[in-house]
């Protein structure tokens, strides 16, 4: 597929076909081509865990599902045929930026104008989000309920200095078709050149 039909399909898919399993090798793509996202001083300071048993994947389910309004929480009610939960590691950036050619040893987090290490495993997240549209999957990135993520790492024996930026669950799409053209928001809303300028009420 090209590159901008990659683009232009992708969009967040929520159902999927529950009889037809993601083939091991484009899971393996997927995770492949996540580890091709760029990261700050190339820390690398992410991690991916694949659940693709239905045991897992309602584990999984259990673990993040609050107790008051769990139907609120799409994490809470996942069905797919693969799951992959993205986790950021902080300490990978404190300490790549503590060695002498970047020269911050005192492991602080103050001079970090945004923490990279959820910004760079989020763009290792749309990579696999890409590469499931390019292998005509549908998939969707999805949050997981703040007060469920110690729950969450108990279940899968996750160290606490991971920690879940998120999930994308993959499969084949059962959705119909969607245009979402009139809810986007035009492009001079959100494109400036040169300078910042808004428009005056």
């Amino acid at each position: 597929m090209e590159f901008q039909d990659v683009v232009r399909r992708r969009r967040m898919v929520r159902s999927f076909d529950p009889d037809r399993p993601v083939p091991p090798e484009v899971v393996d793509r997927i995770v492949d081509n996540a580890l091709r996202a760029p990261s700050a001083g190339f820390s690398q300071g992410w991690g991916f865990l694949v659940l693709d048993t239905a045991a897992d994947i309602a584990l999984f389910r259990d673990s993040v599902r609050p107790a008051e309004q769990p139907e609120n929480w799409f994490a809470a009610n996942v069905e797919a045929p693969l799951l992959i939960v993205a986790l950021s590691n902080k300490d990978a950036y404190l300490e790549r930026y503590a060695q002498a050619d970047k020269g911050h040893a005192d492991r602080s987090e103050g001079w970090w104008p945004a923490p990279y290490w959820d910004i760079d495993t989020g763009m290792a997240s749309l990579l696999m989000l890409l590469t499931a549209v390019d292998a005509g999957l549908g998939a969707c990135f999805f949050g997981l309920p703040a007060g469920r993520v110690d729950s969450f790492r108990e279940a899968f024996g996750v160290p606490a200095h991971f920690n879940p930026i998120g999930a994308i669950s993959v499969g084949y799409s059962d959705e119909p078709p969607r245009d979402l053209r009139a809810r986007r928001r035009p492009k001079d809303d959100v494109v400036y050149r040169g300078r910042w300028q808004h428009t005056p009420e």
